[in-house]
């Protein structure tokens, strides 16, 4: 039996691999609004196998997205084209997953392929927030410091957002707390330079991302999982570390996250990060390990023998892909050919293409 096809029973939902599409940005929403694009991309890896779909980071509220044409779950009206998706997904045998977002000072700029220069409040854009007023860098605008005021309205907007997802159909949610975004920002000392009670001492700055939790897992169903992705580090000096994250992690376990979803980076330019397959791995092993609750591994993870090694040896319970998903969406498939795995779900319009058949 493959680790790889092995499935993974989390709450009341089992996922039938542990293959996990990483939420990717498309920017190719209007208003928010699902249509036919992120029917047919995530549709399409459902297809090809995955265990669980995750969509990109879909934004909390119209301030939380990074680019004007973010995929969204601020407004009632989103909630139908998400159903649709998660209906289509879920009858391919594959679970499906939302990831709930907040860009803060990464906010109101353009889409990768037009520079992803800072978008003007007249263009479309909008003022971004942050726990202090520090720009990312030059291509984004002065943020404006949240107020006590704001954050408990941030805390609000994940409450309802979750609820929305669950009347869309999901049954995973994961909250968004990586790549200096947002809820990072606040747990980053490079980012957050607040004196009250969300700045300055480590328990302070993790006390937005506990408040988000609790919000989230308080209006989500007991018996579905409830996963938090995080830069387990900053690549900076002076920034968060991975002794962080493992503390982090424990309190989460309390709190009832289920899986760490391990990533790193994305909070300042300047970070120095060494990429290389499977670089990120360390991360979600030690987190599995010091803190005892299930992770999520993500990174130049581009190969059967190599996703299935890491579950073999306990680095982690789940691999994430991105851009090789992007490549090859039946990679799932191929995977299961390639470790000799003969109980893999192909769709039945596809089977006559399946090794063996005539």
């Amino acid at each position: 039996m493959s680790h790889l096809f092995t499935p993974l029973t989390i709450r009341d939902i089992t996922f039938n691999n542990r293959i996990v599409v990483s939420p990717m940005c498309q920017y190719s929403a209007y208003d928010g609004m699902a249509d036919d694009w992120h029917l047919v991309h995530l549709g399409s890896r459902a297809v090809g196998g995955a265990g669980l779909v995750f969509t990109e980071a879909t934004a909390v509220s119209p301030e939380g997205r990074i680019s004007p044409f973010d995929l969204g779950i601020w407004k009632d009206e989103h909630i139908e084209g998400l159903r649709r998706i998660v209906k289509f997904v879920r009858a391919q045998g594959s679970e499906i997953g939302i990831q709930l977002a907040h860009a803060g000072r990464k906010g109101s700029v353009s889409e990768p392929w037009n520079g992803g220069k800072l978008v003007s409040e007249g263009s479309g854009g909008w003022r971004p927030v942050a726990p202090s007023a520090i720009p990312f860098d030059a291509n984004h605008g002065e943020p404006e410091a949240l107020s006590i005021e704001g954050i408990r309205q941030v805390v609000e907007d994940f409450k309802r957002a979750t609820r929305r997802a669950m009347l869309a159909g999901f049954k995973i949610v994961e909250i968004h707390a990586a790549h200096g975004y947002l809820l990072h920002q606040f747990l980053s000392p490079l980012s957050n330079h607040r004196t009250d009670e969300y700045g300055g001492s480590w328990e302070n700055r993790v006390r937005l991302v506990l408040e988000v939790v609790d919000a989230v897992r308080s209006g989500w169903p007991p018996g579905y999982p409830l996963f938090v992705r995080i830069s387990a580090t900053d690549w900076a000096d002076g920034g968060w570390t991975a002794d962080d994250s493992v503390r982090l992690a424990v309190l989460l376990k309390e709190r009832g996250v289920d899986v760490m979803d391990c990533s790193s980076g994305g909070l300042v330019p300047y970070q120095q990060i060494p990429v290389g397959p499977g670089y990120q791995v360390p991360f979600a092993e030690r987190i599995r390990k010091e803190a005892g609750m299930m992770t999520g591994t993500v990174g130049i993870i581009t190969d059967a023998i190599q996703a299935e090694t890491i579950l073999e040896t306990g680095q982690a319970d789940l691999v994430l892909m991105a851009r090789q998903l992007l490549r090859d969406p039946y990679f799932p498939l191929h995977a299961a050919d390639e470790l000799g795995y003969q109980e893999m779900y192909w769709p039945l319009q596809y089977q006559r293409a399946k090794r063996g058949k005539k």
